[in-house]
């Protein structure tokens, strides 16, 4: 199973980059390829989210769909998700932020499993870069929300 972490340093206040990465629902505005996100379950705290999301991946005009659980921990500043119905077969992670300096250092962690019947290894490569590039693209676009508001 994959597993890809990315770390990215933000030049903004941490309380200002994890108020950024909680908004999900404002993602689709800003990130090209998140088609839409939608909250099916929050708790009275907001910490406790069940989420259905849609994502594009341009290079092959499909759309990927998921639902996940989310737990999002204010204190810490740190977040964890795991699918819990989609078109993965096992997709979890967790996002952390911490003080750095001035700024934010943004480590994101995801393990994921999507098998495709009747392909090799080739295409598993591919699948394996389209993540990656679509979890940097999700830290860049946070970065740059943050740097510029």
């Amino acid at each position: 199973m994959p597993v890809i972490e990315h770390s990215i340093v933000i030049d903004a206040p941490i309380e200002k980059v994890f108020a950024i990465a909680r908004d999900a629902e404002s993602y689709p505005e800003f990130m090209p390829d998140v088609k839409s996100i939608e909250i099916l379950e929050k708790s009275d705290d907001g910490n406790e989210l069940k989420t259905r999301w849609a994502g594009r991946i341009p290079q092959f005009g499909l759309t990927v769909k998921w639902t996940q659980q989310e737990k999002w921990d204010p204190v810490n500043f740190k977040s964890e998700y795991k699918q819990i119905e989609g078109d993965y077969d096992k997709m979890e992670g967790w996002w952390k932020f911490a003080r750095e300096g001035e700024g934010t250092r943004f480590d994101s962690w995801l393990d994921y499993e999507y098998n495709v019947p009747l392909v090799g290894p080739l295409l598993h490569k591919v699948v394996k870069h389209i993540v990656e590039q679509n979890i940097d693209g999700i830290m860049k676009a946070i970065k740059q929300r943050a740097e510029s508001t």
